[in-house]
């Protein structure tokens, strides 16, 4: 391998491995159902935070928004998948001869990733962590997660968007 397709081979090695990813957790979510159904659940109703007066009012407790919440977070991961599957399937198209180069690859790579990093940043973090306190809870505390998925997919993004000669077949 010459030393001007390492970037591109990582670009791709990494957003195959961020699709895998979320493949796998929208798989997850959507075969065992129940058990991350719970857990948004309990993070709406704020059921295990310390119930402080001056925060519950926040708290969603209908079982059918919550439930809406959960389908909906089901399906931008599933969209995020297909969006960064296909963005591998780029990667690895554009480094042939006769490909049109990285820029469909990066544009893909780059809505998946953001679409990643809305989910578990403003989505887990932002809503989930500080709106709904989930910070609060021993129990039902995704924060680990989310910052996890948050960083890798931010790593990701950064990495694409690095200004490289290896870019020029844009």
């Amino acid at each position: 391998m010459t030393a001007e397709r390492t970037l591109p081979v990582a670009a791709t090695a990494l957003t195959a491995t961020v699709a895998v990813c979320i493949t796998f957790v929208a798989f997850g979510n959507i075969t065992d159902f129940g058990t991350n159904q719970e857990f948004v659940r309990h993070v709406l109703a704020m059921d295990t935070t310390f119930q402080d007066d001056d925060l519950m009012w926040r708290a969603v407790t209908d079982r059918t928004v919550q439930d809406a919440a959960y389908v909906l977070i089901i399906v931008w991961e599933t969209l995020a998948a297909l969006v960064l599957l296909a963005a591998t399937a780029l990667w690895v198209r554009g480094m042939g001869r006769t490909g049109p180069g990285y820029g469909p690859a990066r544009r893909a790579t780059t809505w998946g990733l953001l679409m990643l990093m809305l989910l578990f940043g403003l989505g887990f973090m932002a809503i989930g962590g500080e709106w709904f306190a989930m910070w609060q809870s021993a129990k039902w505390n995704g924060l680990q997660a989310a910052v996890r998925n948050f960083t890798f997919a931010g790593f990701v993004l950064v990495l694409i968007h690095l200004p490289s000669p290896q870019w020029s077949r844009d």
